[in-house]
This record gives structure tokens, C-alpha cells and sequence, in this order.
């Protein structure tokens, strides 16, 4: 154990924090074990596309570190049966009307609020995060297949385009779905990235193989039963699962689009495996998010919401804000305000609301979190609050933390953390907030507080990330599901949400209707006075202010 969590190993007294550390939520509720038992796992196993051993593979549940499942393992010749089953139910599911199709989200939508304990309690058991972050996975999917019920009709009927030539060429652009889509979600939202990015791919008429990360598979099984009982064709959505360097490229191999959420480094290897292939990929990647706290903020409400913005889901959220950049007129208030509400929130593992924060999902991202502070403190930085492990609570638990004094030779001041750590950095000038904010290779979240909303949005158009929230952390873009969300730079390729994240999974079909005469010299003119003819219609078209 670490020097920083050394005095977390034995607290003052069981049940309570170390000294100066973030209390207990209050204990009490089920156990994982009996919200997820082996009949359970047994029954939801079954949806897996995998013929080796049931018990191969085993998870572990990060709020106790006890075995959770035991699990198949997909082997690529398992793969290849999922890609088979999938190619042959998507016609049939794609020669049904759109209406039809999203008739199946809007049961799916309303199964999921009536059913949300049952799902709530495996998001926890298999990431450890607190029953309000689960929570917020709920409201994502929900809101997705809402959205995509009432609008895939819309974003995917034929659409009149000009024609080459007025009133002679009928254009329309139809769209058609991409086959069976290669989809591979992570561990950190496995409700949301599994699911929630299905869904829109589902009602363009796709099929989906699905390799979910082994740890969190139950979620995503439980959603395939769920939209199953919704009217899903079974075979349509096939979920494997197993080692990410052996099952993942063979998912990207047979694909007809990939759709990918993880790391940079694996996004760029998908990336090239799919081009290679000549197929398309959409990929939302890591990030180094900022939120920027402007002279005239309101500092309560800026504390607030750096408090969801930093350790939501204990800071295992892609958009999740890892930089704080402050004025230097505000900066001591600001903190003030904000180590005060960090140091009260309460770290627990219950499976009942409660919990302001919970669990690192593995003993690898407390490695990585552990690492970055100590290396940082080590360096000269001054942790404001938290700093510390909390074996008292759980194996992988830390405390929401708050450094400052962080420089550029920190490994937390430019490696992604994906954990409750965040840097505070002062600023003088917006133009210099801005130029800290884009100083990263990343570009997929932001955060600008302000009480003048114009000066928000002004600052909001010179910051390089795909989403920026002005005063809330990161659901109001998330949330905002007609509109696109997605990373620039290292953080990725394609949207999610709106427009762009169903016709992502569509290729364009433009049909177009000649009638009376041909694009070419006909009713007795040669080539000559056909040019000239075309000539001046052109002219006249451009006169006219066609498009």
C-alpha cells in the first residue's frame, strides 16, 4: 500500500472515515450477492454466443472484490456463428417498416423505468459505482429510445433533393442500413454504451454483434433480454464476450460498420483494422477534459457542479472534467466552496441510493489513480482533499480528490487519470482559459461557468471539444439527445445522438427519375448545340438562384 493510503488501511474506528477523510454513506440494504445470485448469471449467460466452458471466465465485484460470475469465453469461430446468425435475421428485420421497428423502443423505453431495479443493481454490483450514476445510465437509454422511437422515422424517410435538371430529374436520397454492425462497449457505462448505442443502429434496420467488456456483460445481457421482450428479434443482437486482443478484431473483421468506446491508443487500432477493410468506424476515445470557472461565476453553483463534473461515477466517465481552470480573482473562494463539498461527499457501496460516490471499478484504475497523486504530491503538489485509498470501505476505493500546485511534468497534468483526481490550474485572461482548455491532443468535453450566458457561449465556440456545457458539467449536452455528441482530435471520430448518430449506421442510396428528355443532345441537336443549349440554361439557373 501506498505511503498516501497508508493511514486508510486501519481506521480510527470501523465504520467510520480515517481522519480528515470523506465519511461513510450509511450501510444497511442487500448484498451483491443476493441482488445477483448464481441463478441469475446462470439465465443471462445463456445470451452469450460462446461454446467453451460456462465458468471460464470469472469477474469480480469492485465493492467487495468478491467473485461476482463466472462466464463463457467467445472463441473467433464463435464470432463468426454470432456475425451468421445476425446476417441472416437482418433482412427480414429491415424489410419492416420504420414505424414498426421503432414501436419495439417505445415498449423497450417504458420496460426499462418499470424494471430499473433490476438493472440499477447490476450497473453496481458490476462497476461499484454509487445507485445515482447508475441511475443516470437509466435516464441516457431511456431518453435514447424515446428519442429514436419518436424521430428514426424522420431522420430515415426518402428525401426529395434537386435533380439535375428541373422539373426533368427526380432525385431522391433513401437510406439503407449498413448489414450487421461490430459494436464493442466498454466497462465504465455498460447500460448507456452498450444499449444506448444500439439502439439507433436497431431501428435503421441493423443487426448488432456486441462484444461488451467480460466485467460488465451482465448489464448489457439484461438489456438484450429486456428489448428481446420488446420485440427484438433474438438473433439480431448477439453479444460476445472475452480477451479484447483476440475477440475485438475479429468483431471489427466481419463487421459492416464499427462502432467503438475506449481508449485512444485501442480506438486508433480499430480505426486502422476497419480502413483496412474499406469499412466505417465511429469512436468515441479518451479525453483530458476542462472546466473553465470565469471571473464572474457563481462560485456555489461552479462548486456544485464540479463536484458532478470531477467524480461522478467516481470519475470513470469519458466526459468527466480532470482540469479545473479558475480565474485568479475567484480562485481561492472557488475552492474554498469546493473542497467543502468534496470532503463531505460520502463514499459507499450499497446497492440503495445514498452514496455520493463510489468505487473504482478495478485494481488496476486504483494503480493508475494512486500513481498519478503520489507521483504529482511527490513533485510539489498540494492536495486540497482526498489523496487516499479507503481499503476501509472497499478494495477499490479512493477518495474524490482535488490537487493544485500540478506542472506540466506531472503525469496527471496530461495522462488521461479516468478516476475521482482533478488538477486546479489559475488564469488570468480568457484568452489564456482558452488557450490552457486546447492545449491538449483531446477534444471531447468542456465546461464554462458564467453568469452572463452570451459571454458563456462566446467562450463556449473557442474551445476545441466536441461538447461544452455552460453552467452544468456534462449533462446538459449528454442529455440533449437530438443533438450530436462526440470527441475532435484524439477523442475520436463520428457522433453519437441526432442526426448523425443513427445515419451513421445507413449508407445513402441517391435514386434518381429522367422523364421527357436525356442528358444528352436529343430532338435533332448535335453535340455542339447541345453545349450551347446547356449553357445557357446553366445561366439561367444560377440567375434564378437555384441550388
Amino acid at each position: 500500500m501506498s505511503d498516501l493510503s497508508a493511514d486508510a488501511v486501519a481506521p480510527e474506528h470501523p465504520g467510520t472515515a480515517p481522519s480528515g477523510g470523506n465519511p461513510p454513506a450509511p450501510g444497511g440494504g442487500r448484498t451483491v450477492s443476493s441482488a445477483v445470485p448464481p441463478s441469475l448469471v446462470a439465465r443471462l449467460a445463456a445470451g452469450i454466443t460462446a461454446t467453451g466452458e460456462p465458468d471460464l471466465v470469472e469477474t469480480v465485484a469492485p465493492l467487495t472484490g468478491e467473485r461476482l460470475a463466472g462466464l463463457p469465453q467467445s472463441s473467433t469461430a464463435d464470432v463468426e456463428v454470432a456475425y451468421e446468425l445476425a446476417r441472416r435475421a437482418q433482412p427480414a428485420w429491415a424489410a419492416l417498416p420504420v414505424r414498426r421497428r421503432a414501436a419495439v423502443l417505445l415498449r423497450f423505453h417504458d420496460l426499462l423505468l418499470k424494471r430499473q431495479d433490476e438493472v440499477l443493481d447490476l450497473i453496481q454490483a458490476e462497476t461499484g459505482k454509487a445507485r445515482l450514476h447508475a441511475f443516470e445510465e437509466v435516464l441516457a437509454v431511456a431518453m435514447a429510445a424515446r428519442h429514436y422511437g419518436r424521430a428514426a422515422h424522420g431522420y430515415l424517410k426518402d428525401k426529395r433533393r434537386g435533380g439535375a435538371l428541373p422539373v426533368l430529374t427526380h432525385a431522391v436520397e433513401a437510406r439503407r442500413p449498413k448489414g450487421v454492425i461490430g459494436h464493442i462497449s466498454p466497462w465504465n457505462y455498460p447500460l448507456e454504451l452498450s444499449v444506448g448505442d444500439a439502439l439507433p443502429a436497431f431501428v435503421a434496420g441493423n443487426a448488432v454483434v456486441n462484444k461488451p467488456d467480460t466485467q460488465t456483460a451482465l448489464t448489457a445481457l439484461w438489456a438484450r433480454e429486456l428489448l428481446i421482450e420488446a420485440g427484438l428479434p433474438a438473433d439480431l443482437w448477439q453479444i460476445v464476450i472475452g480477451d479484447g486482443p483476440v475477440v475485438g478484431p475479429a468483431v471489427v473483421e466481419h463487421a459492416d460498420y464499427v462502432s467503438f468506446t475506449g481508449s485512444t491508443r485501442t480506438g486508433r487500432d480499430v480505426a486502422q483494422r476497419a480502413a483496412a477493410r474499406l469499412v466505417g468506424a465511429s469512436l468515441e476515445l479518451g479525453g483530458k477534459n476542462a472546466m473553465l470557472v470565469l471571473s464572474d461565476a457563481d462560485l456555489d453553483a461552479a462548486a456544485a457542479g464540479a463536484v458532478r463534473a470531477c467524480f461522478s461515477s467516481a470519475g470513470q466517465l469519458c466526459i468527466s472534467i480532470e482540469r479545473l481552470l479558475v480565474h485568479r480573482s475567484v480562485a481561492d473562494d472557488f475552492l474554498e466552496r469546493f473542497a467543502a463539498r468534496t470532503r463531505a461527499l460520502r463514499l459507499g457501496g450499497g446497492l440503495a441510493y445514498g452514496a455520493d460516490m463510489g468505487s473504482l471499478v478495478s485494481v488496476r484504475q486504483l494503480d493508475t489513480t494512486t500513481r498519478h497523486v503520489e507521483e504529482a504530491v511527490k513533485a510539489g503538489a498540494t492536495v486540497l482533499a482526498g489523496g487516499r485509498a479507503r481499503p476501509d470501505l472497499g478494495p477499490y476505493f479512493f477518495e474524490p480528490t482535488i490537487l493544485d500546485g500540478v506542472t506540466p511534468e506531472m503525469a496527471v497534468c496530461s495522462e488521461e487519470t479516468f478516476g475521482p483526481v482533478v488538477s486546479v490550474y489559475r488564469f488570468d485572461t480568457e484568452d489564456e482559459a482558452v488557450a490552457a482548455a486546447n492545449s491538449t491532443p483531446y477534444g471531447l468535453n468542456s465546461s464554462v461557468w458564467t453568469r452572463d450566458h452570451r459571454r458563456g457561449r462566446s467562450v463556449a465556440a473557442r474551445l476545441r471539444t466536441g461538447t461544452v456545457n455552460v453552467n452544468e458539467a456534462y449533462a446538459a449536452t449528454y442529455g440533449s439527445v437530438g443533438a450530436p455528441m462526440g470527441g475532435m482530435g484524439d477523442s475520436g471520430l463520428g457522433r453519437r445522438h441526432g442526426a448523425e448518430g443513427i445515419l451513421r449506421f445507413t449508407e445513402a442510396q441517391t435514386i434518381a427519375t429522367q422523364r421527357v428528355m436525356p442528358i444528352a443532345p436529343s430532338f435533332g441537336l448535335d453535340d455542339e448545340k447541345f453545349a450551347a443549349v446547356m449553357t445557357s440554361g446553366l445561366r439561367a439557373l444560377k440567375a434564378l438562384r437555384f441550388k
